[in-house]
């Protein structure tokens, strides 16, 4: 469990993070090593699951050794297929990591949404979206492995 109190907004309590894959944490389908060094940890507080497409057909090679779950999407729909597995995950306690169109409905509703806006760009209805924007992946889960760091972003 990821614990902060964010003055003026009260306590986030986080127990999962839902991470889409390509251009969010992968780029060509492939994962940077401080990257998958940051899931691993990561995963030893929270529940970590990645919901993808699977574009390039890699992330369970990618994600092996780890305690991620991955949720190989069916085309068509899949906000709508993201936004069922933040439900199953109960959205007030889920963060939810995105960068393209089919994440902005998992950012909305999730207790902390955060846009990569990363080398594949983002989508603007995600950026929109969410409460937080970050440069990349890496700035993304440190921001969950280092909680407090959100304060200064987050506070009224």
């Amino acid at each position: 469990m990821i614990r902060v109190e964010i003055p003026g907004h009260g306590e986030l309590c986080l127990g999962a993070v839902l991470l889409d894959y390509n251009g969010t944490l992968a780029v060509d389908g492939r994962i940077a090593d401080p990257v998958r060094d940051r899931l691993v940890r990561l995963g030893e507080r929270v529940r970590v699951v990645v919901a993808t497409a699977d574009t390039f057909g890699t992330v369970r090679a990618e994600l092996e050794g780890t305690d991620v779950e991955v949720r190989v999407l069916t085309p068509g729909f899949q906000s709508v297929q993201k936004e069922k597995i933040l439900e199953h995950l109960g959205p007030a306690t889920t963060v939810a990591v995105g960068n393209g169109a089919n994440d902005h409905r998992m950012l909305a509703r999730a207790a902390l949404g955060i846009a990569v806006l990363g080398r594949e760009g983002a989508a603007l209805e995600s950026l929109r979206r969410a409460r937080v924007v970050v440069a990349g992946p890496r700035d993304a889960l440190d921001l969950l492995l280092e909680p407090r760091r959100l304060v200064a972003t987050l506070r009224d």
